[in-house]
């Protein structure tokens, strides 16, 4: 069961207060050398932008100012998204699980 949120306006004061976390990570430049680390950034950096607006669209349901619709979407993006870094930090793992098994 969900509790009824008292204040809204204090919740999203909290809610702003901790978005700032993880701020200064969207600092990749397009005049970078491409190659995989800088993909990888870019990524990363995307990923944390579609979860950073999830939770923006989920406060601003709570205060009323997101409509539903809004809102869902926001949050199937953030689950895909989590699903994706998921999978690839999977893939990443097993690979560096086998590269370790070989035999020099």
């Amino acid at each position: 069961m969900v509790d009824k949120i008292a204040n809204p306006a204090a919740a999203a004061g909290a809610y702003s207060s901790t978005a700032k976390i993880g701020m200064g990570t969207d600092s990749v430049k397009s005049g970078e050398k491409g190659g995989f680390g800088s993909i990888m950034k870019q990524l990363a950096v995307d990923s944390i932008n579609t979860l950073r607006n999830s939770e923006t669209m989920s406060a601003k349901a709570v205060t009323g100012e997101a409509s539903l619709p809004d809102v869902v979407r926001a949050v199937n993006a953030a689950d895909l998204t989590i699903n994706t870094i998921v999978a690839v930090r999977d893939r990443l793992v097993n690979a560096y699980t086998e590269i370790m098994r070989m035999q020099m």
